[in-house]
C-alpha cells in the first residue's frame, strides 16, 4: 500500500488530502510511523524522531496513529486479494506476496489491474504492485514506480535491469553489509555482480550465496501460507538506533494492533508475551512474561510488553525491536440459548 497509515487518514478526512500528513507519536519524543508523499518532499520518513520531522516540515499535520482503524482497512484490502488467489503470504499490515499459479486470474498484469481498480473503487486507496517470476524481483518491482505504480520484471530483463541499482536494494543485505561493501568501493549491483563467487561467502557469510543468486535473478523461496504458528509477532529494524523508550513504545503499540489482527483472524488467544530487542552491537535480548489468563487485545498485549520494556535498563542503543505472543488456545465460542 502507498503511505498506508497516512493515506487512510487522508481518505477519512478530506481536509488532509494533498497536505503533508505525518502519523505517529505526537509528543516530542515520539517517532514517525508513516508520512504522506507530500511530507516526504520535505525529507520526512518513517522511524524519524518526531522532533526532527517538525524541524523539516513545520507546517505538517501531525496525527496520532489509529492502529485499530488501519487493521480494519487492511482486512478489507486482503479480502480483495483473496478474490484473486488463495495463495497469499501476508508480510505485514500493508504488504503481501501473491502466487497466481492457483488463482482466478493467472496473468500478472491482468491481476494487478483488477486489484488496483477494485481497491481504489471499494477501499479508496492506491497501492503499488510488482510482478515477476520470483519474490525478490516482485518486491523490487513493487518499489519501482511508487506511488500507485505497476512494474513487471521479466526473465529477459535480468540481469541488465538490476545493474544500475544500489546494492541497498538487495533483499538480505543489511545496513552493516552495505556499509562494509561501500567501504570496498562496491556501491552498485554491477560492481558486486563482477566479484567472484568466493567473495560472497567470504565477506557476506551464510547469506552470501543467496545474494549471489538473487542478483542473477534466482530466488527459490515460495509464497508460504503459515497455517500453524507457535507464535505471532512483529519486529522492525530501526532506521536510526535509539534507547529512547518513548520511541520504542510507539513501535510496540503499532505491533500490538497488528498482532491482535492476526489473533482475531485465527480465533486464538495467548498467554506468553515476549519482548525482543537487538542492540547496536548486534547483541540479542529477549524477555518474556507468562500470564495466568489468556489475552488477545492490543491493549493487553501492549500493557505486558510495556512492562517488560520499562523493566529494562537500556545501556546501548537499540537497532531492532519486536513483540510476540505464544502459548495459544482457540477462542471459545459460547452457544447462546434462544430461551
Amino acid at each position: 500500500m502507498d503511505a498506508f497509515f497516512a493515506s487512510v487518514e487522508q481518505r477519512d478526512n478530506p481536509e488532509l488530502r494533498n497536505k503533508p500528513v505525518i502519523v505517529g507519536g505526537v509528543s516530542e519524543r515520539g517517532v514517525v510511523s508513516t508520512c504522506s508523499y507530500e511530507a516526504r518532499k520535505f525529507g520526512v520518513h518513517s522511524a524519524m524522531p518526531m522532533f526532527m520531522a517538525r524541524e523539516k516540515c513545520p507546517n505538517g499535520i501531525y496525527v496520532s496513529g489509529r492502529y485499530g482503524r488501519y487493521t480494519k482497512v487492511s482486512q478489507d484490502v486482503f479480502k480483495i486479494l483473496n478474490e484473486v488467489t488463495p495463495l497469499i503470504e501476508q508480510v505485514s499490515i500493508d504488504e503481501g506476496f501473491l502466487d497466481l499459479s492457483q488463482g482466478k486470474i493467472k496473468d500478472g498484469m491482468e491481476a494487478a489491474r483488477y486489484i488496483k481498480n477494485k481497491i481504489y473503487r471499494e477501499v479508496e486507496l492506491t497501492l503499488s504492485i510488482g510482478i515477476s517470476y520470483n519474490k525478490f524481483l516482485a518486491k523490487l518491482a513493487s518499489e519501482w514506480n511508487k506511488p500507485n505504480g505497476i512494474k513487471e520484471i521479466t526473465k529477459d530483463m535480468v540481469p541488465d535491469i538490476l545493474m544500475p541499482l544500489s546494492i541497498s536494494k538487495i533483499h538480505g543485505l543489511g545496513k552493516v553489509s552495505v556499509a562494509k561493501l561501500n567501504n570496498m568501493g562496491i556501491y552498485y549491483i554491477k560492481d558486486l555482480y563482477n566479484m567472484p563467487k568466493e567473495f560472497y561467502t567470504e565477506y557476506l557469510g551464510k547469506s552470501g550465496i543467496e545474494i549471489y543468486d538473487r542478483i542473477r535473478g534466482i530466488d527459490n523461496r515460495k509464497v508460504e501460507i503459515v497455517r500453524e504458528r507457535k507464535s505471532v509477532g512483529k519486529e522492525k529494524t530501526l532506521k536510526t538506533d535509539t534507547k529512547n523508550k518513548e520511541e520504542l513504545l510507539e513501535y510496540i503499540r503499532e505491533f500490538s494492533f497488528e498482532i491482535e489482527d492476526v489473533l482475531s483472524r485465527k480465533n486464538v488467544v495467548g498467554k506468553t508475551v515476549t519482548l525482543k530487542f537487538k542492540t547496536k552491537d548486534f547483541e540479542n535480548h529477549t524477555r518474556s512474561k507468562t500470564l495466568n489468563n489468556y489475552i488477545g487485545t492490543n491493549s493487553e498485549i501492549y500493557r505486558v510488553a510495556e512492562e517488560l520494556l520499562e523493566s529494562e535498563e537500556l545501556k546501548e542503543d537499540v537497532r531492532l525491536i519486536g513483540v510476540s505472543i505464544s502459548s495459544f488456545k482457540e477462542t471459545e465460542v459460547e452457544q447462546l440459548s434462544l430461551l
